[in-house]
C-alpha cells in the first residue's frame, strides 16, 4: 500500500461552533471514505484590544485548545476516529487555513463560526477560504443554517 502524503489530508477548521462540529463529523466521513488522514485545525490570536495588557494567567492558545477538545468530544461522542490529528496554530483563521490548504487534499469548514452576523448563511472565514484556498473547499451547512422552508 502506498504511503499517504500530508497533501492527501482532509483538513477541517474547528472553532467550537455548532457549524464547525458538524463540519468535523462530515470531514471524518470523507477521510474514512478516501482512506485519508484527518486533521482538526484551530487558530487563535490575541484580541486587538488586549494590546500589551494581557490578563495574568489567560492563554488564548489554551482557550483554542479547549474549544477544539470540546468540539471533538461533541462531534464523536468521546470516541474520535483513530489517527485524528490535532493542531492549534497562532494566526488569523482565514489566512492560517489558506496557508495550510497548500498541503491538504481538501479543506472542510462550517458555514458559520463564532462572530459575524447571525443572519449570514456563509461566514467571512468560509467565504474567504472558498475563494483563496489552494485545495478544494467543502462548506458544510448545519440544520440551523438553512432558511425556513428550505
Amino acid at each position: 500500500m502506498q504511503e499517504r502524503r500530508s497533501s492527501d489530508r482532509i483538513l477541517v477548521g474547528v472553532d467550537g461552533s455548532a457549524s464547525s462540529v458538524e463540519a468535523l463529523r462530515y470531514a471524518a466521513r470523507i477521510a474514512d471514505a478516501f482512506g485519508a488522514p484527518l486533521e482538526a485545525l484551530t487558530t487563535w490570536t490575541f484580541p486587538p484590544i488586549a494590546g500589551a495588557y494581557v490578563i495574568d494567567g489567560w492563554s488564548p492558545e489554551g482557550d483554542a485548545r479547549s474549544a477544539q477538545d470540546a468540539a471533538i468530544e461533541e462531534a464523536f461522542d468521546g470516541e474520535p476516529p483513530a489517527g485524528l490529528r490535532r493542531a492549534v496554530l497562532a494566526g488569523p483563521a482565514a489566512r492560517t487555513l489558506i496557508e495550510e490548504s497548500r498541503r491538504a487534499g481538501m479543506l472542510v469548514l462550517g458555514s458559520r463560526g463564532h462572530g459575524g452576523f447571525a443572519g449570514l448563511l456563509l461566514g467571512s472565514v468560509s467565504a474567504t477560504c472558498a475563494e483563496h484556498a489552494r485545495c478544494p473547499v467543502l462548506v458544510v451547512r448545519s440544520g440551523g443554517d438553512r432558511p425556513e422552508g428550505a
